[in-house]
C-alpha cells in the first residue's frame, strides 16, 4: 500500500509537459461546405480531409511531386508514360500508375482500381458536378489492368501528366450505387455528407468519428491504415469563424494549435507572439496563397474594363499591407506568385493613382453626383456589393479600407458578409454574388488556372455548378493559352506563355490582385513534425508524422 501511495505521489509531481498527450485540438476559421473529396474546392475541406484520406499523388513540403498511394511517379524515362497517337490522330499520352500494396478503406475493404474507375465514371458524367472538368475530358479512357495497376489515356501531352491532382479514389462499394441512382442529385445524397462517420469513406491515418455541423469534426485513428501509426489517438478540428474568439480559445487551452492554412491573420498572430513570449511557437510561412477580389464581370457596372481598372488604381495596397499586416504580405500585380518560377516581374502594375481612377470612371460615363457618389446617364449610383468571409477580422478590416478608398473616387461599396460555408458553398459556386468577393486561391506549384479562368469553367446549372470561373470571364486568347500551356514541355517556351497569360490577366482584371499571403502557424511547444507546405496540399497530409517532444 505504501509503495502504491509513493508511486501516486511521484506521478503527481511530474511536470505537466511530461504527461502523455494522445489528443490534439486544432482551431481553424472555416467549416467545410461538403466533405466529398471531389466536389467543390475549399481550403477547410482540404485541411480536414488531409487527415482522413489520401490522393494518389501530391506535392510535398519541398514542392516535389511524390506518390502517396502509388509506387512510382510515371515518367517518359521509366516507361510508365508513353507517347501515342489518339484514335482521331492527335498526339496523346498513355500513363500508368500502380497502387501500393495493402491499401484499405477504413472499414477494411481493399482499395482497388475499381474505386478509381468509379471516380472516373462519375467525373466523366458532367451532371455529377465533379471537377476539374477538363481533366475528365482529356482523359478519354480508363483501363484497369488489374486490382492495383491502372492506365489513363490522354488526348494531349502535358508537362504535368505525372500528377493526378484531385483525381483520387472514391469508395465504389459505398458510393457507386448512390451515384448510379441519380447522378445529378448525387452531390446532395453522398455518404460524405449524409453519413460522414461511415469508416469506409476514409483511407488516411485517421477517419471521421464525429461531426458537429458547422462547429467541429473529430477524427480517430484508422485501424486499417497501412502507413506509419500516428502518435495521436484523436484529433479534433474546431471551427471558430471569429478570429479574436479563436485566439481566446487558444489562450484558454480549448484548442492546442491554430492551423496556418486557415488561422489567425499575420498581424494578429504577431501581436499574440509578442504578448505570450515563448508559450507558443509561431512560424510565418509565405506561400502560393493569392488574396484577391473576384468581380462579377458579366454584369454592369463591372462588365466595363475601365471600371475594373479604376477600382484597382483607387486602392493603396502598399499602405494596406503596411498598416494592417505589418508589411508581411507581398503586393500582387498578377495571380502568379513571385515564389513560383513563371512569375513575370515586368507585368503591368496599377499603382495607387486616384486621379487616373477618376479619369477612367469619367471615360466610362460615371460622373460625380450628390453625396460624392458617381452616377451614370440614367442616374444610377456606382454602387458595388463587397463580400467576404464573415468573422475574419483581417478581411473585414481590409473591407473597411477598400470601402473608404473607393469612396474617395466616388464609388460606393456596400459590405455584406456571409459565413464561409455559405459564401463558398452557395454564393460563389452558384454565382449568386453581384459585385466583388474578397477571398484567396491556393495553388500547386506552376498550377495552370484553367478552372478559374477558362470560359468553359463558368459554373452553370447544366454542369451542376462545377467550375470555378466565378467572375464569368470570357477571353478567346486566354482560353487558347490555357489549353496550349499544359501541352508545352519546353520550360522556356512555357515561360513566354505564362508571361502572356499574366499580361492578359493584368489588362482584363477578372479579379483585382491584392497580395500574396503569409500564413501564421501557431503551435504548442510540445508538438513536433508539422511542416507547412505553402501550397495547395496542406500540412495535414503528413499528420502521421506529427508527435510530441
Amino acid at each position: 500500500m505504501a509503495a502504491r501511495f509513493l508511486i501516486c505521489l511521484l506521478l503527481l509531481a511530474l511536470p505537466a509537459q511530461a504527461q502523455p498527450r494522445d489528443a490534439l485540438t486544432i482551431g481553424i476559421t472555416q467549416y467545410p461546405s461538403t466533405l466529398h473529396p471531389n466536389i467543390e474546392n475549399m481550403v477547410a475541406k482540404s485541411y480536414v480531409l488531409g487527415f482522413a484520406r489520401r490522393p494518389v499523388t501530391a506535392y510535398d513540403p519541398d514542392w516535389r511531386l511524390i506518390c502517396l498511394l502509388c509506387e512510382t511517379i510515371p515518367t517518359l524515362e521509366n516507361g510508365l508514360a508513353v507517347r501515342e497517337t489518339t484514335p482521331d490522330g492527335r498526339p496523346g499520352l498513355r500513363v500508368t500508375w500502380v497502387l501500393r500494396e495493402g491499401l484499405r478503406w477504413g472499414d477494411g475493404t481493399p482499395i482497388t482500381t475499381a474505386d478509381l474507375r468509379f471516380t472516373y465514371d462519375a467525373g466523366r458524367d458532367g451532371t455529377t458536378g465533379i471537377g476539374p472538368a477538363e481533366f475528365y475530358r482529356s482523359a478519354y479512357e480508363f483501363i484497369a489492368e488489374d486490382e492495383r495497376r491502372f492506365t489513363l489515356r490522354f488526348d494531349r501531352v502535358t508537362f504535368e501528366f505525372g500528377s493526378l491532382g484531385d483525381f483520387a479514389p472514391l469508395p465504389a462499394h459505398l458510393e457507386r450505387a448512390r451515384w448510379e441512382q441519380e447522378p445529378r442529385t448525387y452531390r446532395t445524397r453522398t455518404l460524405y455528407d449524409t453519413e460522414p462517420t461511415n469508416p469506409g469513406l476514409w483511407n488516411g491515418p485517421f477517419r471521421v468519428a464525429q461531426v458537429q455541423a458547422g462547429a467541429a469534426i473529430t477524427l480517430e485513428r484508422n485501424p486499417h491504415w497501412s502507413g506509419p501509426a500516428p502518435h495521436f489517438r484523436r484529433i479534433t478540428i474546431r471551427t471558430v469563424e471569429n478570429t479574436p474568439a479563436l485566439e481566446a480559445q487558444l489562450l484558454a487551452g480549448q484548442v492546442d494549435m491554430i492551423a496556418g492554412e486557415l488561422g489567425l491573420p499575420v498581424e494578429q498572430a504577431s501581436a499574440l507572439a509578442r504578448r505570450t513570449g515563448t508559450r507558443f511557437r509561431t512560424e510565418f510561412r509565405p506561400g502560393l496563397v493569392y488574396e484577391h477580389m473576384d468581380l462579377r464581370m458579366d454584369q454592369p457596372p463591372l462588365e466595363d474594363r475601365r471600371v475594373r481598372q479604376a477600382l484597382l488604381h483607387a486602392l493603396d495596397r502598399e499602405q494596406i499591407v503596411a498598416r494592417l499586416f505589418e508589411g508581411r504580405q507581398t503586393v500582387a500585380h498578377t495571380s502568379v506568385n513571385p515564389l513560383d518560377w513563371p512569375h513575370d516581374e515586368n507585368v503591368r502594375r496599377y499603382n495607387h493613382d486616384p486621379a487616373r481612377a477618376a479619369a477612367l470612371l469619367e471615360e466610362a460615363g460615371w460622373t460625380m453626383g450628390p453625396g460624392g457618389i458617381r452616377r451614370n446617364a440614367a442616374g444610377e449610383r456606382l454602387s458595388i456589393e463587397l463580400m467576404t468571409t464573415a468573422g475574419n477580422r483581417s478581411r473585414e478590416a481590409t473591407q473597411q479600407v477598400i470601402q473608404a478608398q473607393w469612396r474617395a473616387v466616388g464609388v460606393e461599396a456596400r459590405i455584406r458578409n456571409e459565413p464561409p460555408r455559405v459564401l463558398f458553398g452557395e454564393t460563389l459556386s452558384r454565382r449568386r454574388f453581384t459585385g466583388a468577393v474578397l477571398f484567396a486561391w491556393v495553388s500547386a506549384p506552376e498550377g495552370v488556372p484553367r478552372s478559374s479562368l477558362h470560359s468553359t469553367e463558368i459554373p452553370t446549372a447544366e454542369r451542376n455548378w462545377s467550375g470555378q470561373n466565378y467572375p464569368g470571364f470570357r477571353n478567346a486568347e486566354m482560353d487558347a493559352l490555357l489549353e496550349a500551356l499544359p501541352q508545352e514541355l519546353d520550360r522556356e517556351r512555357r515561360r513566354a506563355m505564362w508571361h502572356r497569360l499574366q499580361a492578359i490577366y493584368a489588362e482584363e482584371l477578372p479579379a483585382l490582385p491584392l497580395w500574396f499571403r503569409q500564413d501564421a502557424h501557431v503551435w504548442p511547444q510540445w508538438l513536433t513534425g508539422v511542416r507547412p507546405t505553402g501550397h495547395l496540399n496542406p500540412s495535414s497530409l503528413w499528420a502521421e508524422r506529427w508527435g510530441v517532444r
